[in-house]
């Protein structure tokens, strides 16, 4: 028996539909694997900050504390927390930057941004 025209475009509309479905679940895998790989970059930038600084210790401290999941709480039962060390002050970084310096004053005073005025 053959195909009528209107049985043709409704496969087509179906394999359409799949292709698009599947392009959207590969997309939401993306977006849930870059979602995962930031969380574990800034975690461990968090964890290095607070074996540095006891400000940044104390907050990680809260944090884990405040998990709402027990089992999220579990997983750091037998971590060994930072204490960090006091927040050296940088007085080349704290320096107000006086508007009428030019781009290479700030790049000698470890500033790269651009100029605001």
């Amino acid at each position: 028996m053959a195909e009528t025209e209107l049985e043709r475009a409704e496969k087509r509309y179906a394999q359409a539909k799949a292709r698009l479905q599947a392009l959207k679940n590969r997309e939401a895998t993306r977006q849930r694997k870059l979602d995962t790989r930031r969380k574990v970059i800034l975690g461990g930038a968090l964890m290095d900050l607070a074996e540095r600084d006891s400000g940044a210790a104390a907050m990680l401290d809260r944090l884990i504390r405040n998990l709402p999941r027990e089992q999220d709480r579990k997983a750091f039962a037998d971590w060994v927390q930072p204490t960090g060390r006091p927040p050296l002050l940088r007085p080349a970084l704290m320096r107000i930057r006086r508007p009428d310096a030019g781009r290479d004053a700030c790049l000698s005073e470890g500033y790269s941004g651009s100029s605001v005025g």
